[in-house]
C-alpha cells in the first residue's frame, strides 16, 4: 500500500515532469485506501451494533430445554425398524391408533395433578390440540346436518388461531362468528372456552349461556407451572396437549377428554380421515416423558422447575413495568392450588401487555426490534399485545434490557 507520505518522497526523489504524475496516482491510491478503511470501518460497527429480532410472538416453549438437558440420558428411546409399523395401535378401541400405553399415563398424569376429572371418561389422542379442536368442532356440528354453517364464537381477547382452525377449510357445518360476548342470536352454536385464557390468563367459564350451545374447554395452560390447580374440571370435552404441558411441542402430541362415546368417536373418525391416525413413534416418546413426570423419576421435579422459571420471569417483568403506567400487564391475586397444597400466584404463558389508547403495541415493539402479536388478531385494540413467557432465559434477558427503550418511547 502507498501512503500520503510515501507520495511526498517519490516527488522528491523522482525528476519531473515523471514525479507529478507518480505523485498523483500515490495520493490517488492513498486516498482510495483510507476509503475503504473508513468502508469496513463502518461495516464492523454496524455488524457491531446491529440488533438481533428478539421473537415474542410464537408460543413455542424452549424454556423447557434446560429441564431436559439436565436429565441427559437418563430419557432414551430406541424404536427398531419393526416397530410400529401397521397403522392400528389397539383395534379394539374405539380411538384404534392410540397406543394403549399411552391412554394409560395420560390418566395417570392427571390424578397426579387433579386438574381433570378422567374415571369413566373417553381418551383420544390426536396431531396437537389444533387438529384436536377441528375434530370437536365437527364432531359437534355433523349430526346436526345445518342448513347453514353453526356459528363458532369465543370471548374475547381470545386465542388468534381460532378463527383461522374454524375457516380454514371453508366448511358447510361450521363457522367463525367472532366475540362470544357479541353472540345474540338463538340457532346452535358452538363457544371455545379457554382456561387459564390465552393471551391473558384468566381462568374463565362460558359467556353464552344459552340452551342450544355447546362447548369445547381449551385446557393446554391448566398445569400447575401456569395457575393454580383449584379443582379436577369435568366439561363434555376438554382439550390438552403435550406441547404446553412439557415442553415437546414437536411431537405433535394432544388428547381430549371426552364425556359422550359418540362425540368421541366422531372425533377419532376425524382425525382417522384427515391423518389416518397419530405417529406411533410420537406417542412412545409421549409415553417416556409422561411416565417419567407421573412417577416423579427425573432427578428433579419438573413442575417445581417450570414454576420456578416462570415465577422468576414474572418477577422481572414486573420490576421492570414497576412505576410506569404506559405499559400494563393483569394482576392475579393468589389462589389455593390443589396439587401443591399451598397459595399459588399465577404465572401465565403470555403476557398481556396493554398500552395507552390509540398506540399501536405491535407497531413499538417491532420499532424495537421485538416481534410480538398484536390485540387485533385476539379481537381486542391496537394498543393490546400478546408477549409469551416460553422463550429460552438469554431472549427474556434481551426483551428486559430493552424495556426501559420501550418504556421511554411509551411516554412520549
Amino acid at each position: 500500500m502507498v501512503s500520503t507520505e510515501a507520495a511526498v518522497v517519490i516527488e522528491s526523489s523522482v525528476p519531473s515532469p515523471v514525479a507529478a504524475s507518480v505523485a498523483a496516482a500515490a495520493v490517488a491510491v492513498a486516498v482510495e485506501v483510507e476509503a475503504i478503511k473508513t468502508t469496513e470501518s463502518m461495516l464492523t460497527n454496524l455488524d457491531l451494533e446491529t440488533v438481533s429480532v428478539l421473537d415474542f410472538d410464537k408460543g413455542d416453549p424452549t424454556m423447557y430445554e434446560a429441564y431436559w438437558k439436565s436429565i441427559g440420558e437418563d430419557f432414551e428411546i430406541t424404536i427398531s425398524a419393526s416397530q410400529a409399523l401397521s397403522y392400528f395401535a389397539n383395534p379394539k378401541s374405539f380411538c384404534w391408533f392410540m397406543l394403549p400405553k399411552l391412554e394409560q399415563e395420560i390418566r395417570n398424569l392427571h390424578n397426579l395433578v387433579g386438574n381433570a376429572v378422567v374415571e369413566g371418561r373417553h381418551i383420544a389422542v390426536g396431531n396437537g390440540s389444533s387438529q384436536l379442536i377441528q375434530a370437536a368442532l365437527y364432531a359437534l356440528a355433523e349430526p346436526l346436518d345445518p342448513p347453514s354453517p353453526i356459528s363458532v364464537v369465543s370471548a374475547a381477547p381470545f386465542y388468534s388461531c381460532y378463527p383461522q382452525i374454524a375457516d380454514y377449510v371453508r366448511s358447510g357445518l361450521f363457522k367463525w362468528a367472532g366475540d362470544a360476548h357479541a353472540y345474540v342470536k338463538d340457532t346452535p352454536y358452538i363457544e371455545m372456552v379457554t382456561s387459564p385464557n390465552n393471551p391473558d390468563g384468566e381462568l374463565r367459564g362460558p359467556v353464552v349461556n344459552k340452551a342450544n350451545g355447546m362447548l369445547v374447554h381449551d385446557l393446554a395452560y391448566y398445569w400447575p407451572q401456569y395457575t393454580a390447580i383449584t379443582e379436577p374440571v369435568d366439561h363434555d370435552i376438554m382439550l390438552f396437549t403435550v406441547s404446553k404441558c412439557t415442553g415437546h411441542a414437536g411431537s405433535r402430541i394432544g388428547w381430549a377428554i371426552v364425556k359422550d362415546p359418540d362425540v368421541a368417536k366422531r372425533m377419532v373418525k376425524f382425525m382417522e380421515i384427515s391423518t389416518i391416525g397419530v405417529s406411533k413413534e410420537a406417542q412412545l416418546r409421549a409415553i417416556s416423558i409422561l411416565e417419567m413426570i407421573s412417577t416423579n423419576s427425573c432427578p428433579s421435579n419438573f413442575f417445581e422447575f417450570g414454576q420456578s422459571v416462570m415465577a422468576e420471569r414474572w418477577k422481572k417483568l414486573r420490576e421492570a413495568l414497576k412505576g410506569t403506567d404506559v405499559l400494563q400487564v393483569p394482576d392475579f391475586p393468589p389462589q389455593h392450588c390443589n396439587f401443591k397444597r399451598d397459595y399459588n400466584e399465577c404465572h401465565p404463558a403470555y403476557a398481556w401487555m396493554k398500552a395507552q389508547e390509540g398506540l399501536n403495541l405491535e407497531e413499538v415493539m417491532k420499532e424495537e426490534s421485538i416481534r410480538v402479536r398484536g390485540g387485533g388478531t385476539f379481537g381486542c385494540p391496537s394498543n393490546y399485545a400478546r408477549l409469551s413467557m416460553l422463550g429460552r432465559d438469554k431472549d427474556v434477558d434481551l426483551l428486559l434490557k430493552r424495556l426501559p427503550s420501550i418504556l421511554k418511547r411509551l411516554a412520549h
